[in-house]
């Protein structure tokens, strides 16, 4: 069993489209509502999904564990990550769907073509930046390693994760945390749309996260000499283990 988790903040303008292209292929919604003070909310008040809200913005890492949680509480075996602004297109979600069927257990992570006309310039460098420090930290070559359009196996990302942020670095500290545990990562390819700027609502601040994402890899670094590599070949020697 899978769900579709979608977090939002103050996404008022696009949440509505996104939700109902889901349900062409899922009526199992949740959307964590990360506090919003827009008209997300009365956006979302009879549209037949499971909301979870946070009294004030915690950032998008939390909302995905409050959402992790949700659909554990649920019976979902797996969830699948979308955004709310509209760029992740619901016409993917049936490739994640087989992927996880040919690949029981494992992360399935969604990959952009980078090389597409309408990619902003700063996120192919932000992404090929993270793939660099991704494979140094874990000795995988993985394509995208900046999306959140995702498919995450419940039972084995575990239930008491410890991540050391709660914004947008968070989903790249859980395909780190995924490498480590000797899930496999397994990329399918998606489309993607980036709507004029004007239009776009993104909480992206380029020089202070991309900062933030900087002092993680230092971090994880050290951590990954410490630990995760040498966890990483212990659990390939012994693929019995979870």
């Amino acid at each position: 069993m899978w769900c579709v988790i979608i977090p939002t903040y103050n996404n008022a303008g696009t949440i509505r489209e996104v939700i109902t292209n889901v349900r062409q292929y899922t009526r199992d919604i949740i959307v964590v509502n990360d506090g919003c003070t827009d008209d997300t909310l009365s956006v979302l008040d009879g549209m037949d999904v499971t909301v979870a809200s946070h009294a004030r913005n915690r950032g998008k890492g939390q909302a995905l564990k409050t959402g992790f949680e949700k659909a554990r509480e649920a019976g979902f075996d797996c969830a699948i990550t979308m955004d709310a602004d509209g760029q992740h297109l619901a016409s993917d979600i049936p490739a994640f769907v087989q992927a996880a069927r040919q690949h029981p257990g494992s992360l399935v992570v969604g990959c952009r073509n980078l090389s597409a006309k309408n990619m902003p310039s700063a996120n192919t460098f932000a992404n090929k930046f993270s793939n660099f420090w991704f494979r140094l930290q874990t000795g995988i070559d993985l394509p995208d390693t900046q999306t959140g359009f995702r498919l995450y196996p419940l039972k084995r990302i575990g239930k008491k994760m410890w991540w050391m942020t709660s914004r947008y670095e968070a989903e790249l500290e859980l395909l780190i945390y995924a490498a480590w545990r000797g899930i496999r990562l397994i990329p399918v390819k998606t489309h993607v749309y980036y709507p004029p700027a004007q239009e776009r609502v993104t909480h992206f601040r380029p020089v202070y996260d991309f900062a933030r994402i900087s002092l993680l890899n230092v971090v994880v670094c050290i951590l990954a000499v410490i630990i995760g590599l040498p966890l990483r070949l212990i659990r390939l020697s012994c693929p019995d283990r979870s």
